[in-house]
């Protein structure tokens, strides 16, 4: 099934948010628009995106600390667009984990073209990315999306990255210090307690009976196995 992608639209404009968001969705992409930095990292949390399209002039905060803040977490593909045109600004904004610089003003022609090749870079020539299936549930990690009975289960960013990180070792009792170092990442301040609200978050959302666990067992005192209890 061909699923639409995703795209975030971090920009305070709201008139040209509108505007972009109206023309991806003509060409077939899914949309949603923050106006800030702390309504898209809230919005980051509870979604899972395909792109992010990101100014880098925001009111409470840049473009570039998002991207840093992210690139912790995720790969997701972020295109600048922003007024600043220096050398100096597209050079941080790529080496701050940006995939592409497009200067304002500039055509939305212009604009889907570039997304639509960062699309084709990350996701449509993946053919080798990762499948997995458990039971009624399907995580296609090319496209980012897990699918249930037919039907896309939202996951935050965190959820989708422990998630596709417990399919890939599965069978693994893997300790919950494990589990925060390579999900959450080496720096983050996140206390071991949230590692086992993600869990139950995926349970209540992925098992049949969260309470009873088929997939994602806990392993007392150590930390979760993943895999069905054959």
């Amino acid at each position: 099934m061909n699923r639409k992608k995703k795209i975030l639209i971090i920009e305070d404009d709201g008139d040209l948010a509108a505007i972009t968001a109206d023309m991806l969705i003509n060409y077939g992409y899914e949309t949603a628009v923050a106006g800030s930095c702390d309504e898209a990292f809230a919005m980051l949390g509870r979604e899972t995106y395909q792109l992010l399209l990101m100014d880098i002039n925001l009111p409470d905060g840049n473009g570039f600390d998002v991207c840093m803040e992210l690139r912790l977490l995720s790969k997701v593909p972020v295109i600048f667009a922003s007024a600043r045109t220096s050398e100096d600004d597209k050079v941080r904004g790529l080496d701050v984990g940006g995939d592409d610089y497009l200067a304002k003003p500039y055509s939305l022609r212009e604009l889907l073209a570039r997304i639509n090749a960062l699309m084709r870079r990350t996701y449509g020539e993946q053919e080798d990315a990762p499948v997995y299936e458990f039971g009624n549930v399907r995580v296609d990690t090319a496209a980012r999306t897990v699918v249930k009975d037919g039907e896309e289960i939202r996951l935050a960013l965190r959820e989708y990255d422990l998630l596709v990180y417990l399919c890939a070792h599965p069978h693994q009792v893997l300790r919950k210090e494990e589990l925060l170092r390579e999900v959450w990442g080496v720096f983050s301040e996140a206390e071991i307690a949230t590692v086992a609200v993600h869990i139950r978050w995926l349970r209540e959302k992925l098992e049949n009976d969260p309470a009873d666990p088929q997939f994602i067992r806990t392993v007392w005192g150590i930390g979760y196995q993943f895999g069905e209890d054959k």
